[in-house]
């Protein structure tokens, strides 16, 4: 025998109440299969409801579009800096720059690989120190690096830094309507529950498929067992 399963989804429970209403205004005696005071909470809770899930949807959609934005934009700033790093350490193994430079970028003078940049923690720290470490030495009177300059690779330190500050964000808004939906959705399925229950007991001397249709409805969803689906479409073979 087919079996009911409240609504698992958010837009799955938006439709289930709003078919409980849409069914109610067609009633003939308004309140007859469901009770008045389970209408007004229902109508009083689903806007709520809606208005949350769809700014959820908004938001999650910026966080995609934002978080394109952070991967190209952290490539770029790895890349630039990790450039600028080797050059750095050419520099030094020439002995064009001084090994102690090094230490003005946060970096081991003995030590010619380029840091783990695989974090934005790493290359916001990194990025700094060497944009700073830069700076200071040709303050000092040192040649600066070329190819790339530090201007470029500040350019690039600098768009990925406001990146990051505005993915956190559209992340934190997408959270607090996420938490929000959360608390909402215990309330929802209680009134769905409540409403599928008036439905099923106002129709429940009406034939097995005769009730299941009337059900339906209003938003009561039926699923059939992995048995019934088999005997369902052996059923539907036997007659084609």
């Amino acid at each position: 025998m087919p079996y009911r399963r409240l609504p698992n989804t958010d837009q799955s429970r938006i439709r289930a109440i709003t078919a409980a209403l849409d069914q109610y205004r067609l009633e003939n005696v308004p309140g007859q299969v469901i009770n008045l005071k389970t209408k007004n909470e229902a109508e009083a809770f689903l806007p709520n409801f809606e208005s949350t899930h769809h700014e959820y949807l908004l938001s999650l959609e910026k966080q995609k579009t934002a978080s394109k934005k952070y991967y190209s934009q952290f490539r770029m700033a790895r890349l630039y800096l990790s450039h600028f790093i080797q050059v750095l350490n050419f520099g030094v193994i020439r002995n064009e720059i001084k090994p102690e430079a090094k230490k003005l970028y946060g970096l081991n003078p003995t030590n010619h690989t380029v840091p783990d940049l695989s974090t934005e923690a790493a290359i916001l720290t990194v990025g700094e120190k060497v944009i700073s470490g830069e700076r200071q030495r040709i303050a000092a009177g040192g040649a600066p690096i070329y190819n790339p300059a530090i201007a470029k690779v500040s350019v690039h330190f600098e768009i990925f830094r406001d990146t990051c500050v505005a993915q956190k964000i559209i992340q934190k808004s997408t959270n607090r309507y996420l938490e929000q939906l959360a608390s909402m959705r215990p309330e929802c399925d209680a009134l769905i529950l409540g409403i599928w229950n008036q439905v099923e007991d106002y129709f429940k001397n009406e034939p097995e498929d005769k009730r299941r249709e009337l059900c339906e409805l209003y938003g009561v969803r039926y699923y059939l067992r992995k048995e019934e689906k088999e005997a369902e479409q052996q059923s539907t073979e036997t007659n084609d």
